[in-house]
């Protein structure tokens, strides 16, 4: 027998079929994909930082809610247990029960030991396998031998911390830090300023209005952020027969239009046809969804929409004002409160291809990423390291870094979507068709069977075709950004 305590130091290896670091949507995904391939006495080792699953679900602001349709967002095709209507957008905490419950699911396929507290550190491969070294925070280390690793570190999101301002005569807050439901907020009437035109800042926005009907709410957009119209991308009741094409044939008919250089002329198109804002002039897009009535609840309970760029807040001659990138200055109550919604991804991590080269190691991240969201590299990536492919198969990678600091945001969503269908042409020829009826994360399964066999159809028939024009897509954004784009013998 071995000591425990000597596998609490390192000394003795843990040995598993399979090791993923992580389980977010990304790492619980692959651990579905995982169990497929795997017999239900073979052992699967889940490394987390965090002292639970859940991911970056764990940390993000009390009042997110999913942006889809909850059912949609899911572990393989295991269904959720939560009794409400379909079209319901899921809370955190139904979110993180359903991860809860998934992994309960997991459990029952395959042999699954859970190491919650502990970071990971380094990774060896070898030709046997490969060597894990982890560490908690009271300094202990964890060694594991795993036939296989797979880091599923998704988009890492972080907590946003407070804007630094100068003035001292506000507020200066966060979503992470500061439930808007709760406490000093709900206790005091001054304004609020709402710093960032994205997913968060509509959430917050959304929530201030709704809870607080008539206080000030002001909106410093930015550039201003356009969304994919719910009720177009996700009808209810019985138009899901007849309403709305299937995303899955937006995406395809967004690809074929884009051909590396053509973003803003795309952009306009897709904004008219599919697209819903706020602000009524926005050029970012990053694939959230937003509501006619969400947007309508929004506008109707803001005050001023600046789009501009936040810099400070500063004290001058015994009045606050809001700085911005324009060198606009405006007026801020004292007491008011600014709470900071910019973007939450931040691409810190240095590159790592989606698979090494000895074929043992996957890495989800969105400096090789394959597909347009972690979920779905999870899932895929993992079912192509299971079947012995993932070196094989020629995906294209992306170095989302590399397009958006180099000048390609507003081509960064295309560029997504050009990616996700070349990857799933290829993904389509190399993996059973089990492998697809089981991913519950497809958008098209809102819609009825029949729809959804006729967009099959359709994709089967356009796919080959389609895949030269996509190739060169990405090529072309290869060579016009300087950016790593394309398959990894060209790494």
């Amino acid at each position: 027998m071995v000591d425990p305590s000597e596998r609490s130091q390192g000394a003795v290896p843990e040995v598993c079929d399979v090791c993923i670091v992580g389980p977010g949507i990304a790492g619980l995904n692959a651990l579905f994909a995982a169990s497929r391939h795997l017999t239900r006495d073979q052992r699967v080792i889940l490394v987390e930082r965090r002292e639970r699953v859940g991911g970056m679900w764990v940390d993000t602001y009390p009042y997110v809610r999913l942006h889809q349709p909850h059912g949609l967002f899911t572990v393989g095709n295991i269904p959720w247990q939560l009794d409400r209507n379909r079209s319901h957008l899921a809370t955190k905490a139904e979110v993180l029960d359903h991860f809860e419950h998934c992994l309960d699911v997991l459990r029952g396929r395959v042999r699954i030991d859970e190491r919650f507290g502990w970071s990971f550190e380094s990774a060896d491969e070898s030709a046997d396998g490969v060597e894990v070294v982890c560490s908690s925070g009271d300094g202990r280390r964890l060694t594991i031998r795993a036939t296989n690793l797979i880091k599923a570190f998704g988009l890492d999101v972080t907590r946003n911390a407070p804007l630094t301002v100068s003035s001292s005569r506000v507020r200066s807050v966060s979503p992470d830090g500061c439930d808007v439901r709760q406490g000093d907020m709900r206790a005091s009437t001054a304004p609020v300023w709402v710093i960032g035109g994205g997913k968060t800042g509509m959430d917050t926005v959304h929530t201030l209005v709704t809870e607080y009907p008539g206080r000030e709410v002001n909106l410093v957009a930015g550039s201003g952020t356009y969304f994919v119209r719910r009720d177009w991308a996700f009808p209810v009741g019985a138009r899901r027969w007849w309403r709305g094409p299937l995303p899955d044939a937006v995406a395809a008919d967004a690809a074929r239009r884009f051909d590396g250089t053509n973003e803003v002329e795309v952009a306009a198109w897709y904004r008219t046809t599919h697209g819903i804002d706020v602000t009524g002039a926005a050029s970012n897009f990053v694939l959230g969804v937003l509501s006619e009535a969400e947007s309508d609840t929004i506008t109707s309970g803001l005050g001023a929409v600046y789009m501009d760029h936040f810099v400070d807040a500063v004290d001058r001659d015994g009045a606050t004002d809001v700085v911005l990138r324009s060198g606009a200055r405006k007026a801020i109550e004292p007491g008011s409160w600014i709470v900071n919604c910019t973007g939450y991804v931040r691409i810190d991590a240095p590159y790592e291809p989606y698979v090494s080269p000895g074929g043992r190691v996957v890495t989800i991240q969105p400096r090789s990423a394959i597909m347009h969201l972690p979920g779905f590299m999870g899932y895929y990536l993992t079912h192509l390291l299971m079947s012995g492919k993932a070196t094989t198969v020629p995906l294209y990678e992306l170095d989302w870094k590399g397009l958006l600091d180099g000048g390609g945001k507003p081509a960064f969503s295309y560029a997504v979507m050009a990616l996700a269908m070349y990857n799933l042409g290829l993904l389509a020829d190399a993996l059973p068709g089990r492998v697809f009826r089981d991913c519950g994360l497809d958008f098209d399964r809102w819609y009825p069977a029949p729809r959804r066999l006729a967009g099959q159809a359709r994709f089967a028939a356009t796919s080959h075709r389609d895949r030269n024009h996509h190739r060169r897509t990405l090529d072309t954004i290869r060579g016009r950004f300087g950016i790593r784009c394309g398959p990894l013998v060209e790494a």
